[in-house]
């Protein structure tokens, strides 16, 4: 498992089954994307036992080709892990719950249409709420007008450990435009 380094790893369960494929024997890697159900083998008597070829195809079919080329900058699995696939699957699951015909865009996407292609003022709104089991939560909503049109943007849902002071509440949203990509936009 030590040389199981490769980013793409950060998709799959850590620790992966060892299962008979006839004679063979094979570890499987099943995919964390909810309800996917998709496992990927890499047989052991193989040269490219190592080879994540597969894998990646499967990435980029599952998670999306933006999700994998982010992946793909991250030294280890280690802080892919940590740093995308934990955020994407809490939110992505939340708003997929309520609507899971919508198209969810990546942070990487909003953060390049945001900044490439909108010149014009940029407002926010957030909601804060603690959960019946004590847990307490920001919202972060992005509000522009393009071509006349006004557009609401849910940007994030994070948990606020601490209480929802104005300092706390801020650096959570200072976080937030940092991972978007966005926060030269905001006059902060």
């Amino acid at each position: 498992m030590k040389d199981w380094t490769s980013p793409v790893y950060a998709f799959f369960d850590p620790t992966p089954t060892i299962e008979m494929n006839g004679d063979r024997h094979a570890h499987v890697f099943k995919c964390m994307s909810k309800g996917c159900k998709v496992k990927i083998c890499h047989f052991l008597d193989k040269k490219d036992t190592c080879s994540t070829g597969n894998m990646c195809k499967h990435v980029k079919a599952c998670w999306g080709e933006e999700i994998l080329q982010t992946a793909d900058q991250a030294r280890n699995a280690e802080e892919v892990c940590g740093k995308i696939v934990k955020n994407f699957l809490g939110f992505q699951s939340l708003m997929k719950m309520g609507r899971p015909e919508y198209y969810i865009p990546s942070p990487s996407t909003v953060s390049r249409n945001v900044r490439l292609e909108y010149d014009g003022k940029l407002n926010f709104s957030t909601d804060g709420w603690t959960s019946p089991n004590h847990h307490t939560y920001i919202a972060l909503l992005m509000h522009l007008e393009h071509k006349g049109i006004p557009l609401c943007i849910p940007l994030d849902i994070v948990e606020v450990p601490k209480s929802h002071t104005s300092k706390e509440l801020a650096a959570a949203f200072k976080s937030i435009l940092k991972n978007f990509g966005i926060r030269e936009k905001v006059s902060i």
